[in-house]
């Protein structure tokens, strides 16, 4: 019979179809990289890209050349620019102001055919480690508010470029779904006194049916509403607000369960394309107490359609304790 679950986060219902319950093998998409013709983020083409902002080279090499091992760029074709005030106004009921922001991309390997897990653990942890010096940089920047940091792996996840890469945008307005979460953290905090995340981590941890895997730094799982199949949330045990302040001890072991849950899921799914992104406090930190960062994500595995769109519900038809049972048990 077919369930509705409610997000003890931010209340949204989402309806478990098991009347149309489908296992790993019903769900047919996967990635297949071919070699590179022309591709901007390759090695030696660095000149395709506006000129870097942020690298990790070896033995001395020069900016926007070859020799690295990571780069950060501006997006080419940015969402929101750097340049310009804000300019807010009033246009009738209606408001706007300047598309005025930060676009950028994390070229994560120069190798075409690497995709983030092919990494060696260095290298991972140096993805990790742009991920939180542009957010520290960018963050100084008084125009901007939030900033997420995602990956869009496959084309059917978004991705136009297959060559491993991640991007930022930092923006002047916190997100929808970002105050949705704020708001109901805080709701649950000055109930409780206590973080909503911290006591899903122990409540999931003590029943043990949507663990996927865990070290003693962090904990993957599958959550108890998930919106689509296979969603899954990697989370500090301890509690951590913004994802800029990880400790430097703490970025191996979050490589290392990052790496294995998304191994886990490529084994299970057939390497499905996925969207990955870092939920994080907004940036004047105003909920230290209250808001928990935590890594998304969710294989492109179904479509939103008419009644997603319509109602604000979401369809999933695969249970999560389903999910997380064949992701532990998935032989990588």
């Amino acid at each position: 019979m077919p369930e509705l679950r409610k997000d003890p986060i931010i209340g949204r219902w989402v309806i478990i179809s098991t009347e149309r319950g489908k296992r790993p093998t019903d769900f047919h998409s996967t990635i297949k990289k071919k070699e590179p013709k022309l591709c901007p983020f390759c090695n030696s083409n660095e000149s395709s890209t506006p000129p870097e902002v942020y690298a990790i080279r070896q033995n001395g090499s020069k900016p926007n050349s070859p020799g690295w091992s990571l780069r950060v760029v501006p997006n080419k074709f940015p969402a929101l620019i750097i340049e310009g005030d804000l300019n807010r106004e009033g246009v009738g009921i209606f408001d706007k102001m300047n598309g005025t922001g930060a676009h950028e991309v994390i070229i994560e390997t120069p190798d075409h055919m690497k995709d983030l897990v092919d990494l060696e653990d260095e290298d991972f942890e140096n993805v990790i480690r742009a991920y939180r010096d542009r957010i520290l940089e960018l963050r100084n920047d008084s125009r901007f508010k939030y900033i997420l940091v995602f990956k869009n792996q496959g084309e059917a996840a978004g991705a136009s470029l297959e060559h491993s890469h991640s991007q930022l945008i930092a923006t002047p307005i916190l997100p929808k779904r970002v105050m949705e979460e704020l708001s109901g953290s805080e709701k649950y905090y000055n109930y409780k006194e206590r973080c909503i995340y911290c006591d899903i981590i122990k409540q999931e941890l003590n029943d043990n049916v949507r663990i996927v895997t865990s070290n003693d730094m962090f904990v993957a799982l599958e959550p108890f509403a998930s919106r689509f199949p296979f969603e899954t949330w990697i989370l500090p045990q301890f509690h951590e607000s913004s994802f800029e302040t990880i400790a430097e001890e703490s970025i191996g072991k979050l490589v290392s369960i990052l790496r294995e849950t998304l191994k886990r899921i490529s084994a299970a799914l057939n390497n499905p394309p996925y969207n990955l992104m870092i939920h994080t406090s907004p940036l004047d930190n105003r909920y230290p107490k209250e808001y928990h960062w935590h890594i998304e994500i969710i294989p492109k595995l179904v479509r939103v359609a008419g009644f997603e769109w319509g109602t604000g519900f979401y369809i999933n038809p695969t249970i999560p304790e389903d999910a997380a049972k064949f992701l532990k048990e998935v032989e990588i």
